[in-house]
């Protein structure tokens, strides 16, 4: 693989323009100054990719909700109804969501590792971080696989047409004024700037916009409400496992309220099927041996190195990689050792010349928009480096 060094963004400046979170605990700085150089065929391939996986989970996702297999896939029972729910009606439209690919570049295969379906993480630097980077280097930052702002833009126009022509959205949204309320927690700069960034994009695309700390907004039996102005749609940067599980009376009366068609809330609760990674061993069933899946099961696979991961385990969490004779390669602790396992074939990330792995990250908003890379070792985790891109 080919890699470009850059002169790199400046604290000062990503500090202005809201991304703080530029430096890990170790004093070392999160956005790499080096990029990956990549082909555009390359990039074409993560775009067809992409697209025919979300195509696939798309079509597993009612093969799921057929056959009531919420349980197999780790699901909190409180939210299989409004999953349901927001499954069986178009307006709960899917916002934004990454992919998590091996391969790709240097002539490996893309496989899938992961879809962060529900609250994806990266979108900062991914749509704002690495085109400023080709932007200060003097190169063109057109050249990449990266219309993530431009993206989201126009989906956020499609939740009120429910049309591919977004043009539409003028027409209809002057007549009815609808307003998005933002949330996220407010212990978290990342969380907050990203929450904050998608607000800007949907004030960009012509929505009245609002903003509050989850733990202020108001929610009763007419929808949810900020200071009691009542708020037709509502964007949550909180995983909806993490609502099932610790809220369950919130979940409950956000059950009831979408049911009730108060309100709608980004991204839908359907999301949470995709996002568990007990879904992959679903498309296994469904297209065993397509050749941008890994084999995954909830069994320990027989005769294969494998990499064995919770449900809903994020930042590589209780992870093992497991040797074919069944030690354990490498492992990670974790506070997900309650959720239940899977085990997915082990695959080769891409490697530079120290050694470092490479994982792409594939932004889908209504396509597949936008591409970065993490770095780090076998089991990226929280301290894994953001990498960007140039097409050349």
């Amino acid at each position: 693989m080919k890699l470009e060094k850059l002169t790199p963004l400046t604290d000062e400046y990503l500090e202005s323009i809201g991304f703080v979170w530029h430096t890990d605990s170790d004093n070392s700085s999160y956005v790499s100054d080096e990029i990956v150089v990549i082909s555009e065929e390359e990039a074409n391939a993560y775009y067809e990719a992409t697209n025919e996986l979300y195509d696939m989970f798309a079509e597993a996702g009612q093969y799921v909700i057929d056959n009531d297999l919420f349980h197999e896939l780790n699901i909190p029972f409180n939210l299989v109804e409004v999953i349901k729910e927001s499954w069986e009606n178009e307006v709960h439209w899917h916002l934004y969501s990454r992919f998590d690919l091996a391969g790709g570049i240097d002539g490996q295969p893309i496989k899938l590792i992961e879809f962060n379906a529900d609250t994806p993480t990266s979108l900062f630097e991914t749509a704002i971080i690495q085109w400023a980077m080709l932007k200060k280097n003097g190169l063109d930052e057109a050249s990449q696989f990266n219309s993530l702002y431009e993206s989201l833009k126009d989906n956020f126009k499609r939740i009120i047409t429910l049309d591919t022509d977004i043009e539409k959205f003028e027409e209809y949204y002057s007549t009815l004024g609808w307003k998005i309320l933002f949330s996220s927690i407010s212990t978290s700069a990342e969380d907050i700037n990203t929450t904050k960034l998608l607000q800007h994009i949907a004030s960009e695309a012509g929505f009245n916009t609002d903003f509050e700390f989850i733990e202020n907004v108001q929610f009763n039996d007419e929808g949810i409400y900020k200071n009691d102005e009542a708020f037709e749609f509502w964007f949550k940067l909180i995983p909806w496992e993490n609502i099932g599980i610790e809220e369950s009376e919130l979940a409950l009366l956000l059950t009831q309220i979408i049911k009730d068609k108060k309100a709608i809330i980004f991204n839908p609760a359907y999301t949470l099927m995709f996002q568990s990674k007990g879904f992959m061993k679903i498309l296994w069933d469904l297209y065993p041996n397509h050749p941008l899946l890994l084999e995954t099961s909830f069994e320990p696979l027989v005769g294969k190195k494998q990499v064995e991961k919770r449900c809903f385990g994020r930042e590589g969490a209780n992870t093992k990689i497991i040797n074919i004779d069944g030690s354990i390669e490498l492992e990670t602790s974790g506070e997900y050792e309650g959720h239940k396992a899977i085990y997915q074939e082990f695959v080769e990330f891409p490697k530079d010349e120290k050694g470092n792995l490479y994982q792409a990250g594939v932004f889908y908003a209504y396509e597949a928009c936008g591409l970065g890379f993490r770095r780090g070792g076998k089991i990226l985790n929280n301290m894994s480096k953001f990498v960007g891109h140039i097409i050349k």
